[in-house]
């Protein structure tokens, strides 16, 4: 009786029911939507891809482009060059400005001393400095003229070339050097150029006069390299004074920055060709998993009913492939399995409706007759459909629990021989046949274990489930054999299979119902047995084993001396244990 209560009670539990459903719907269309979106942009899988390659790439352009050890070669070839140019400026200057006096005493002779400065630094360009013994400065080949009213000259830059791309590139290099200068951190000494300078402004200098050759590195106050390297002026070991030459960085500058196009240019073209080349391969990897997928999620939606949906990129050959392969495969075990459910359930509905027909006319019937025979043996229908219905519950539960447990349960190793004497053992001490001929004396089938070849006949699987088969094969050739017939059980290895095999001396199977023994429900018993006795699924659990262990069971008929059918005869094979 359903009640007001009762209404109001289930009432939350649908509307719980409709709101879990309304929210799998919205994040299936959420879900839908992102993979939509993501067509239209970068995955994240080719984000990744492009990050990695990119990266990849940046790592060793930047260190080419510090070139710090690069930039010391630079320096050093430099101040060579400067040492070779002042052994030059300091030889003509002990050979051409130093004369002799009447008394044998050597003197410095400026004039000509400046006229030389100033022509050898002209050719070299470089600037020139040359400091007397007492410190003052003598010469300087920047300035025209006497001290006092000298004349100051300057070099002016070479004029920009408009036509070139420097323009645009030497801001961007201009701030990476500034980088690549704090990261140095070269605390080179700073560079003072004084009008009325004299040799203690550099120390190289002083050291010049005491007979050593000193090259120093300095900055300006715009950073720029500032090359000085000092020798003494002399002649043979009289030191007259210092010769300074001095020399910017430019030439060093120029070479850095040559390097640095370069290296930027090969980077321009590597980072073009990197994005090329990772998009493509990203596309390679990204696309087809969202086509799988994609197809994935409609093989969801449509429980597997096509397993074409799943696109075969099997041509691949590669993981992409395998997985594809695998989706297929999968979702064909999966259309398998639902048609077999399907089938099944199909098939249950039959035959449980066979017995309840006969349960429901029964008792129908019953309450209209009045013969007490007719009652007791109506009576004794209805009990054999009841256990009719039993024993098909009960086997219907068995086989739809089979997979899951054949799925779950370990493997071991199993020896077919040793299974098979224990069991044929087993059966003939539970009925008192310890010898053969005591079998024949009941009229029973006499049960054999016959061990054929060498072994091992060991393999991989389910003992509990691999006896079920042995022992249904045996139930069923019992309840075929005559009396006193004979029923053989064998075992032998061909290669890596082994080979169980079953063979009574009944009247064998009809040859157009060889492969239907195995279907589900399906009986062909013996006239001496009642109706309903067997549920028909026993043959088809042994089949579902063999197959959930790799294996195969077939059947086939013995042929008698006389050409006719002598029984049937049950194959069993199973892959060999490593």
């Amino acid at each position: 009786m359903v009640t007001l209560g009762t209404l109001f009670a289930e009432k939350p539990a649908e509307q719980q029911a409709d709101t879990r459903s309304t929210r799998r719907e919205t994040k299936r269309r959420q879900r839908a939507e992102r993979r939509l979106r993501r067509r239209h942009r970068l995955s994240p899988l080719t984000r990744k891809i492009l990050a990695v390659n990119l990266l990849t790439l940046l790592i060793p352009v930047l260190g080419i482009l510090y070139l710090g050890p690069y930039r010391d070669r630079l320096i050093e070839q430099e101040l060579d060059a400067l040492r070779e140019h002042g052994e030059i400026f300091s030889g003509a200057l002990g050979e051409g400005a130093i004369g002799l006096l009447d008394n044998g005493q050597e003197v410095l002779n400026l004039v000509p001393a400046r006229d030389l400065v100033r022509r050898l630094s002209a050719a070299s360009e470089v600037r020139a400095r040359f400091f007397l013994a007492d410190g003052s400065l003598a010469v300087d080949s920047r300035r025209l003229g006497q001290y006092g009213a000298s004349i100051l000259v300057e070099e002016l830059d070479d004029p920009i070339d408009t036509d070139t791309f420097e323009p645009m590139v030497n801001p961007v290099l201009g701030a990476f050097e500034k980088v690549l200068h704090w990261i140095e951190n070269r605390d080179y000494p700073l560079y003072h150029d004084r009008r009325d300078s004299t040799v203690a402004d550099y120390p190289e200098a002083v050291r010049a006069l005491s007979g050593e050759i000193v090259g120093v590195v300095r900055r300006d106050r715009n950073r720029n390299l500032v090359l000085s390297v000092a020798l003494p002026v002399q002649r043979y070991v009289h030191v007259f004074g210092s010769l300074l030459l001095s020399r910017d960085g430019t030439r060093i500058d120029i070479a850095m920055r040559d390097v640095r196009l370069t290296v930027l240019a090969v980077f321009a073209v590597a980072l073009v060709l990197t994005t090329l080349l990772s998009l493509y391969f990203a596309g390679t990897i990204a696309r087809p998993i969202h086509r799988l997928a994609e197809a994935a999620e409609k093989v969801r939606h449509s429980v597997g009913r096509d397993p074409a949906t799943i696109p075969d990129l099997t041509k691949r050959r590669d993981e992409i492939g395998d997985l594809s392969a695998v989706l297929r495969e999968m979702t064909e075990a999966l259309t398998s399995r639902i048609t077999a459910i399907e089938r099944f359930a199909a098939d249950v509905s039959h035959e449980i409706k066979n017995p309840l027909t006969s349960l429901k006319s029964a008792i129908e019937t019953i309450q209209r007759v009045k013969s007490q025979d007719q009652q007791r043996e109506l009576l004794r229908i209805v009990k054999e459909d009841v256990e009719r219905l039993d024993r098909l519950i009960t086997d219907i539960s068995d086989a739809s629990r089979l997979d899951a447990e054949l799925g779950r349960v370990e493997t071991e190793t199993v020896d077919l021989s040793v299974m098979m004497d224990v069991l044929v053992g087993m059966r003939r001490t539970a009925h008192g046949d310890d010898e053969p001929e005591l079998a024949r004396d009941k009229d029973r089938p006499v049960l054999s274990a016959t061990v054929l070849g060498d072994g091992p006949f060991t393999v991989q699987g389910n003992e509990d489930r691999l006896v079920q088969v042995l022992q249904n094969l045996i139930s069923n050739a019992e309840s075929f054999s005559p009396p006193g017939g004979r029923i053989t059980l064998s075992v032998r290895r061909e290669a890596n299979w082994i080979e169980l095999r079953c063979e009574d001396e009944g009247p064998g199977i009809p040859d157009n119902k060889l492969a239907a023994i195995f279907d589900r429900f399906y009986t062909e018993r013996p006239d001496h047995e009642a109706f309903g006795g067997h549920s028909g699924l026993g043959l088809s659990i042994c089949k579902q084993i063999a197959e959930a262990h790799g294996g195969t069971i077939t059947a086939e008929n013995r042929v008698g001396r006389d050409g006719n059918r002598g029984g049937a005869r049950f194959i069993l094979r199973l892959p060999a244990a490593a």
